[in-house]
């Protein structure tokens, strides 16, 4: 694609990265098959190559309205169509560049902008979470089913084995999950110490950046990045093995830690040598020798949904699903698996009815092979997707603890 990006925007970082993401792309419209947008709505606008188009506008100093910013804005940020492209467009890192000039030329309505910074102060701090949980839980029989469904039961996370093993991996906490589901974290690390592996988590470390990165506010979720890579670093100097995630939504972030602050020179090197370590959990465990966890799964259904951020974002479909073949449990066929379920992060709250079609899609798909358990990657998936079914939505990771 020929660009002329305008004279006061293509001397700058964000000029630079657009101008050669968007010179990559060749039009050839493969995307549009599979983004769930655009099998939504039928608006190309509302579609990768459409978006880009408008993108393109946009860096070349064009009218910008709030259209453009409404057509932006129902992007799920999948990367489905990352998946799909020839030409390896990165457009992940596009539509965040678009967003942040857009919403910097246009700006938001104070409804809109308190909703955002409402999400971006609350969402990325466990002690603000926490609290509203755990009122949440308690006075959860007494409400209306329709809020009843939106907050989760109340889950005991299990004991979490000192460390004691030679090989040692950190594990990032993140920000929403301790409090919703306090068990995925500690059920990993059980699950690791029977294969060898301490996992030990950073007090200092929190949410990965990812809210306040997708919501424009790019400075701010930077600095969550740094604050990571300094809790982390004393483990990766002591030659710590890895960084898991358990929820494949942090995961797609902190293997972008390199991308983000690569030209800050106080963390460029060592948000690389972050990115370099980091590891989905199913990554760790595919590379084990899993007899030692004597799990057999024979005679249990499951639907698996394997997340945006772990099949598009981290390029890792399959894994879970090999793994949990490897131990005898039965895998349902899923129509559409590639779709988004709908919770992508905080567009289940700032596109909810967009996202309840998909979610309305993907719980069908899920249940049309009776599963007796419903298993996922990524936290926003389990908590988006247990909204619309009564079959019971677990991390994967659950389904090996044997202890």
């Amino acid at each position: 694609m020929q660009t002329a990006i305008s004279d006061s925007i293509k001397a700058t970082d964000v000029g630079k990265q657009a101008d050669a993401i968007l010179r990559s792309c060749v039009h050839c419209g493969f995307c549009l098959a599979t983004c769930p947008t655009y099998n939504l709505l039928g608006d190309e606008l509302d579609s990768p190559r459409g978006r880009i188009y408008l993108i393109k506008q946009v860096m070349e100093g064009r009218e910008v309205t709030a259209k453009t910013q409404l057509h932006l804005d129902r992007c799920l940020t999948c990367r489905n169509c990352e998946t799909t492209c020839p030409s390896g467009v990165k457009y992940g890192h596009l539509v965040d560049v678009g967003r942040q000039v857009v919403d910097e030329k246009v700006g938001r309505t104070l409804s809109a902008s308190i909703t955002r910074w409402g999400l971006r102060t609350l969402l990325s701090y466990e002690r603000r979470v926490t609290p509203l949980v755990k009122l949440g839980q308690l006075v959860r029989a007494m409400l209306p089913a329709a809020v009843k469904k939106s907050i989760p039961e109340k889950r005991t996370a299990g004991s979490w084995p000192a460390p004691r093993h030679a090989r040692r991996m950190l594990v990032l906490q993140g920000c929403v999950q301790p409090s919703m589901a306090p068990q995925i974290n500690a059920t990993a690390a059980r699950v690791l110490d029977r294969l060898g592996i301490s996992l030990i988590a950073a007090p200092q470390a929190g949410c990965c950046g990812a809210v306040s990165y997708h919501l424009g506010a790019h400075e701010e979720g930077a600095d969550f990045m740094r604050r990571n890579i300094d809790a982390w670093w004393p483990h990766v100097e002591q030659g710590v093995e890895a960084i898991v995630m358990t929820a494949s939504g942090c995961g797609a972030m902190v293997r972008d830690y390199a991308h983000v602050l690569c030209n800050d020179p106080g963390y460029a090197h060592k948000a690389q040598r972050v990115t370099e370590l980091t590891r989905d959990l199913s990554e760790i465990l595919a590379a084990e020798d899993l007899v030692e966890l004597d799990v057999n799964g024979a005679g249990r259904k499951i639907a698996f949904h394997p997340p945006c951020t772990l099949q598009h974002g981290q390029k890792l479909s399959g894994v879970v699903e090999d793994i949990l073949r490897k131990l005898n449990f039965e895998l349902t066929p899923i129509a559409d698996k590639h779709f988004c379920c709908g919770s992508a992060g905080t567009y289940s709250i700032l596109q909810k009815a967009l996202s309840q079609q998909l979610l309305k899609n993907k719980v069908e798909a899920l249940e049309s092979g009776m599963p007796d358990i419903i298993a996922s990657a990524n936290i926003g998936c389990l908590l988006h997707i247990q909204t619309g079914t009564r079959i019971d939505v677990r991390h994967w990771i659950e389904l090996l603890d044997v202890s």
